[in-house]
């Protein structure tokens, strides 16, 4: 069977719950993210949700970087 959507494969095939129970929707200077708790002081970057193509290219918040929940501005690429 070929499945041909614009839907993400998240969305068709969903994790186990416990994935999305990590996860949580912030608003980070302006831009919407879907961030991931990593531990108890650092989240990391899931996915931009925004629609405004310049937030995609800023390497700031590029998925996989990790945000201190101390200092949020100390932004650290992983």
């Amino acid at each position: 069977m070929i499945l041909y959507t614009t839907v993400p494969i998240e969305l068709v095939f969903p994790y186990e719950n416990d994935t999305y129970e990590k996860q949580k929707t912030i608003n980070l200077n302006g831009i919407p993210l879907l961030v991931e708790y990593t531990d108890p002081q650092t989240i990391q970057i899931v996915r931009v949700l925004s629609s405004d193509p310049q937030h995609f290219m800023d390497d700031r918040y590029s998925p996989g970087t990790k945000i201190s929940m101390f200092n949020p501005a100390a932004l650290s690429s992983s």
